[in-house]
């Protein structure tokens, strides 16, 4: 992990990305270990989305079942699960960028360095490496792409039962919600699924940057 002394140095004095990448390589951290760094943050981001939309899951089924008083309150702790879910969509998007502009980098420059070799022996074997490198990156980075996608319905459904819930503060109004529980339980269930498998992408992805892959 990169420590955060060194991190908080790079990135004052950077300017722009490549500046920051510069910098970063002059205390010693490669693209490689950047891009190994980044998808554990975005693996851990994920793993805390899981928790964050089966919280709001919870939320709505209290939501669904209660009966009578606490109305209100309970609307505003769903309304706070929802808005946190969402804001933890973001973070999970913006994690995803963070490996994927790396990740770019660390490609072209080797792409570009394999024109440096002398021995056309070495240059093979290196651009096999790079090629099977690259391979298990995009692999990654469609089974993040993947798992985020499944966040934008989850949460399109989270808004609608919420502003409905806002507009109809009744017994009857929540009743009607029963409808939707099976509904939004199915796409958090697929969406945790898919959080699942982009983990497991990224647990194998870092097991071959450190093996050498």
């Amino acid at each position: 992990m990169i420590r955060s002394l060194v991190l908080a140095a790079a990135l004052a004095v950077s300017g722009c990305a490549s500046t920051y990448y510069a910098t970063m390589e002059n205390f010693g951290f490669a693209k490689r270990e950047i891009l190994v760094d980044r998808v554990k943050d975005a693996r851990k981001e994920q793993a805390e989305t899981q928790e964050v939309f089966a919280s709001a899951l919870d939320e709505f089924r209290s939501l669904v079942d209660i009966q009578g008083g606490e109305l209100e309150k309970q609307y505003d702790k769903m309304n706070a699960s929802y808005e946190g879910a969402k804001r933890q969509a973001g973070e999970v998007r913006t994690r995803i960028k963070a490996v994927d502009d790396v990740g770019q980098r660390l490609f072209r420059e080797w792409d570009k360095e394999l024109e440096q070799y002398e021995s056309a022996d070495l240059r093979r074997r290196s651009a096999e490496q790079l090629a099977r490198t690259r391979a298990d990156y995009d692999k990654l980075l469609a089974a993040m792409n993947k798992a985020a996608s499944k966040m934008d319905p989850v949460l399109e459904l989270y808004q609608d039962q919420v502003l409905f819930l806002k507009h109809n503060l009744n017994a009857r109004a929540v009743s009607s919600l029963e409808l939707e529980r099976t509904r939004i339980e199915e796409r958090v269930e697929t969406l945790i699924a898919e959080m699942n498998a982009a983990i497991a992408e990224a647990d194998t992805f870092i097991k071959s940057m450190d093996s050498g892959a």
